[in-house]
Parts: C-alpha cells; structure tokens; sequence
C-alpha cells in the first residue's frame, strides 16, 4: 500500500509517484463549500474545483466525499424538535447540492466528473456502485460521493472510510475547518495546545481528541487505512496534502 510520506516537497516540484497515494478519498465539510454561510459559495467551490483538477492530472485517482452543514445538520435539527430520521434525510439532500455543485466546477476545469449517491436520484447522478466508482477513477474522472450512506444515524466521516475501503483508496484525505490539524487540545481554546504530527487512532481516542468520530477511526484502524487531518483554508493545501508535503497530522493503525 502506498502512503503519504512526510518528506517535504514543493507544490511545483510533486513527489515521485512511487511516494505519492495512487487512489484517494477526500472528504470536504459542507462548512468548506459555504465559506462559514448558509449556501453555497462559487469562488470557494472553484478554489475546491482547481485544486483535485490539479491532482487528477498528476495521475492521482480522487474520490470525494460532501458533507451538508452549510445546509442541514440533522443531529441539530433534532435538538430543535424535529425527528432525527427526517433531519438526516435532510442533510443528506444537502450533500447532494454541494455535491452537483462541486461536479459543475470540476467539469469546468476540464475534468470529467460522476457524481454518485446512496439514495437513488436517477435524474442528477448515478447509484453508488462501487465497482463502477472504481472503473470511473481509472479512467481519471473524478468521483463524487452524495448523500452520506443513505441511512439516518451515520455521519459523512464514517461513510468515507467506509468508502475508501470500498474502493481500495491508500489514504483518507481529512479536510477541517479552522485547524491544520490534530491538537492535544482545542487550540481555539488552550493557548498551550500542542500540533500532532503523527499519532495512531488509539492514542486519539484515549486522549478524548475528537477528529472525526469513532466509526470512522475503528474502520481505518481495523484495515489499517491511514488518515491525514489537515486545514481546510489556503489554495493549496488539497495539492500539498496529496503531494507529500509535510502538512497536518498523519494518523495510522
């Protein structure tokens, strides 16, 4: 299995492909796709759009994972009042906007994209099927994942380690919000907060540090997929991610 090295090397000057992932899965928030609003933002989507075109054509397979935040979150709707099944549901038809969304943006930049959700919505994407995501990506289109699993209850964390174990993606690719990556506290918070720059899930997880939730770490624990949590902010840091850079914290079994 190939890695993410943490050899540090120029965006202009990519790692050899033998130290570079050869099949991705990357996972956006939907708070990306907002800018920090309700909606959608186009320039930010562009930015998204520019930066997995430039992966794809070095060679690097990408499959991308939405989440819906800027739109609905579900275990928030229920803490208003409303059924938690109805809520995810709602979240889900989320991802699927941010997901056509990010699919106009990428095809503008020249790459074929396929958008494909675990609910059926014949009419602006495919079924999820894995064999024919896998088929997709090496072609060198660009894949996306909407709708989360199709099942209320599963965040759009776990469904993209469950999906990149699918697809025998090398690596999940963790894009956050407001931090470049794993913290021994919550910076925002703690002053003394201290950056990770490798870590094992189990050392997470008795440290409290919630990355991504414990479905999702227990799956890529359990195959040994690795996961690299980095910031969400800059235009380059999804090229810098895959690329080899030393950026954010690299999490393995």
């Amino acid at each position: 299995m190939t890695m993410v090295t943490e050899q540090a090397v120029a965006i202009d000057d990519p790692a050899p492909a033998s130290l570079r992932p050869r099949r991705v899965v990357l996972k956006l928030s939907g708070e990306v796709f907002g800018g920090g609003a309700v909606g959608v933002d186009p320039d930010v989507v562009q930015g998204l759009a520019r930066q997995i075109a430039t992966v794809i054509r070095r060679g690097i397979q990408v499959a991308v994972v939405v989440g819906g935040g800027n739109f609905f979150r579900g275990a928030e709707l229920q803490k208003r009042g409303m059924d938690r099944n109805r809520a995810d549901y709602m979240g889900m038809l989320g991802t699927v906007m941010n997901a056509l969304a990010l699919q106009d943006f990428l095809e503008k930049e020249g790459v074929e994209t396929r958008v494909q959700t675990a609910i059926n919505m014949a009419q602006v994407a495919e079924p999820y099927i894995p064999l024919r995501a896998i088929r997709h990506l090496e072609k060198g289109r660009a894949v996306i994942f909407g709708a989360g699993a199709g099942m209320p209850y599963f965040s759009t964390d776990t469904v993209t380690a469950q999906r990149a174990l699918e697809i025998h993606a090398d690596i999940v690719l963790m894009s956050k919000n407001g931090v470049d990556g794993v913290y021994t506290a919550d910076p925002r918070v703690d002053p003394t907060a201290q950056k990770l720059e490798r870590a094992t899930f189990q050392e997470l997880l008795q440290r409290g540090l919630k990355v991504a939730d414990q479905a999702a770490f227990s799956l890529c624990e359990e195959n040994n997929l690795p996961m690299l949590v980095f910031g969400a902010e800059g235009d380059d840091t999804i090229v810098r991610a895959v690329s080899g850079e030393k950026i954010g914290t690299l999490i393995t079994a």
